[in-house]
């Protein structure tokens, strides 16, 4: 008879997420997991693999639950000017809210991993295309109801709020003056014509 798990499988997920996106997937050990998750090794192997397959089982934790909440986001307003320029204000009073900037473990994957493993290129990479298809489809939103011209490229656009996005998440990891940022991203919303 298989025993059954002592263990909520989705909250050692978040442990494991929380922690690996606070020290990232290189500095996290085993014992570090088995700590903070609260099971043991044989637990991690059984239910997740090995620390790689755990760390992709919380990345795409990650990435699905951050898609869904820059969505929900950038619903919530009529305007479509006002929910890009909300969403990128909220990103940024975060960040500051913080005390030390984790960023997003989407893009730390994506500078720490992405280079010289193929599995996480091309899994950062995906998400970067899901969430330019989200705000794509919120730029269409607003050609559609004429808040946006009408000769708009939508999909340029949201390209180019998309490498805005990453740049900010990484460069707010170095805190940069407030001034300096609030500057950038006012600018770059003057792109939503």
């Amino acid at each position: 008879m298989a025993r059954t798990r002592e263990f909520d499988e989705d909250k050692v997920l978040d442990a494991a997420m929380q922690l690996f996106w606070e020290k990232g997937y290189e500095a996290t050990s085993l014992s570090d997991l088995t700590s903070r998750m609260g099971i043991q090794r044989p637990s991690i192997y059984s239910t997740f693999g090995d620390k790689k397959a755990l760390f992709e089982a919380a990345l795409r934790k990650y990435t699905m639950s951050r898609a869904s909440d820059i969505r929900t986001r950038l619903q919530r307003h009529a305007s479509v000017k006002k929910a890009f320029a909300i969403f990128f204000t909220d990103v940024i009073n975060d960040e500051y809210a913080e005390e030390l900037s984790k960023g997003c473990f989407c893009i730390n994957t994506m500078v720490e991993l992405a280079p010289h493993d193929e599995r996480f290129e091309i899994l950062t990479r995906e998400h970067q295309m899901y969430l330019t298809v989200i705000f794509q489809e919120t730029i269409e939103q607003g050609i559609k109801s004429g808040e946006l011209e009408a000769n708009t490229d939508a999909k340029s656009l949201a390209q180019a709020l998309i490498v805005a996005l990453i740049g900010l998440t990484v460069m707010m990891k170095s805190r940069p003056q407030r001034s300096f940022i609030d500057n950038a991203i006012t600018t770059t919303l003057t792109l939503l014509k």
